[in-house]
């Protein structure tokens, strides 16, 4: 990795409480699992993709929605301490923050479901209040628990002031043709890859085919993550390069976060100067890492750990 340059990175997204309980099976419909371990997390994955960024030295700001309540108020505080800038960290006095359910399993696979709360509730007209910190930022990271809206609000920002813009489509949403030309990078895993491409995708072969059709579609770099196969990245600047950089070989505990890790990384590195291939691998290097902990932020590495970091 490259000297940071502290280039401002721009995260909008959403900021949860994870209630975490650990199980031997995810629970099929209509049963109940009697589960082990319960703990409680901070999440999101604006949040988490935010803290991240942090841990690795990057100089980032976080701009999300929450209750006014005792969640958002702890949020806030852990925001703070990590380093994060929390000068657009909007309250909501009508709406709870957001929360979100997880079981992990014996695998480390997981399965859950999310209450949005204020975050549902961060609307343009908030954003509006932040252009010019859209503006000055060099990077710009989102993901899709937030409304559609915002973030196809803050992609045209900054777009025209001509930033970089990255999304993370995740969950899974369709995306209007006018956002996905004003991305400079898209970061969807497999099920997301399938969504807005239409390409069923089994194998890297059929990867690199989604790739190519969402690249189509205007956005400059795609990076198509698969999970312990590592992550696709395609090019159609550069003569439609393509790459496969392999995944870390680790032993996974829980896999909540590890694409919020990733794109944490990924952007932290570009910020730093470094180019594509070298923030991948480095993201890949932060994520595997991140699947050796339990939990959301608290898995996050900090920037000696994948700095040195040694794969099985």
């Amino acid at each position: 990795m490259k000297e940071a340059k502290q280039s401002k990175i721009l995260v909008v997204g959403s900021t949860n409480t994870d209630m975490v309980i650990k199980a031997n099976h995810l629970p099929r419909a209509g049963e109940t699992v009697l589960g082990g371990v319960f703990f409680m997390n901070p999440g999101g994955k604006g949040a988490n993709q935010a803290v991240s960024i942090a841990r690795l030295g990057g100089n980032v700001t976080f701009i999300c929605k929450t209750g006014n309540d005792i969640f958002g108020h702890q949020s806030h505080q852990l925001f703070a301490t990590e380093g994060i800038d929390t000068s657009y960290i909007f309250s909501d006095n009508r709406n709870p923050s957001g929360v979100a359910l997880i079981t992990v399993d014996d695998q480390a696979e997981n399965c859950i479901v999310v209450a949005s709360g204020a975050n549902a509730n961060l609307l343009p007209n908030d954003l509006s209040l932040a252009t010019e910190t859209i503006q000055q930022a060099d990077i710009i990271l989102m993901q899709l628990e937030i409304p559609i809206e915002t973030v196809e609000y803050v992609a045209d920002i900054a777009f025209h002031a001509g930033k970089k813009v990255i999304l993370n489509p995740a969950p899974a949403h369709r995306l209007s043709p006018s956002l996905l030309r004003n991305l400079y990078l898209i970061t969807p895993n497999e099920t997301e890859a399938e969504m807005i491409s239409g390409v069923k995708i089994t194998d890297i072969d059929t990867a690199a085919s989604a790739a190519r059709v969402i690249s189509k579609m205007g956005v400059r770099y795609v990076v198509i993550t698969l999970g312990a196969k590592g992550a696709l990245i395609y090019d159609r600047e550069n003569g439609e390069n393509m790459e496969t950089i392999p995944a870390p070989k680790v032993n996974a505990v829980d896999t909540t976060a590890a694409g919020d890790v990733f794109n944490g990384g990924l952007a932290l590195a570009l910020s730093e100067g470094c180019t594509l291939m070298e923030a991948v691998r480095f993201a890949c290097k932060a994520a595997a890492i991140s699947v050796t902990r339990s939990g959301a932020q608290s898995s996050a590495p900090y920037r000696h750990e994948v700095d040195d970091f040694i794969e099985l």
